[in-house]
């Protein structure tokens, strides 16, 4: 197995445990998950939800989310920096594609390639990631 194939098997199979950590947030409309990863090792993970401390519900009565929920790669990112981690270099696998505000944060963390499974109905995230030389990779299938 060249090194290009090895690379793929472990974006599929990150991207997988990036689905099943997805399984953790308590919001209705969308469950999303996140892994960090830099040198084969998960530094990070995330899901979104709500800040530490507040309710675990996501939406209002009118199933609209509510404006303070984090998404889950902010929450990994936020993680890794809180127990003074680096992800300077890292690649982060995300079951979706992230939005315009995420992909600040992914630029200015560091992190050089994005592995994600749904493409988001908005791509500008994706656009700006591309545009700072950020690495962004669509897996559709990865079961």
């Amino acid at each position: 197995m060249n090194s290009q194939e090895k690379q793929s098997l472990l974006d599929k199979r990150y991207l997988r445990m990036a689905r099943i950590w997805s399984e953790n947030s308590y919001c209705q409309r969308r469950k999303v998950g996140a892994l960090l990863v830099k040198d084969q090792m998960i530094i990070s993970d995330g899901y979104n939800g709500t800040p530490a401390g507040f309710e675990n519900v996501c939406e209002d009565e009118n199933g609209v989310t509510k404006p303070y929920v984090l998404h889950a790669e902010a929450n990994a990112i936020t993680k890794v920096a809180r127990i003074g981690n680096s992800s300077e270099g890292s690649t982060l696998y995300i079951t979706a594609s992230p939005c315009l505000e995420c992909s600040k944060l992914i630029i200015q963390a560091g992190i050089k390639r994005v592995v994600y499974n749904d493409l988001y109905r908005i791509q500008d995230g994706l656009e700006i990631l591309r545009r700072a030389g950020v690495e962004c990779i669509h897996i559709a299938e990865i079961d």
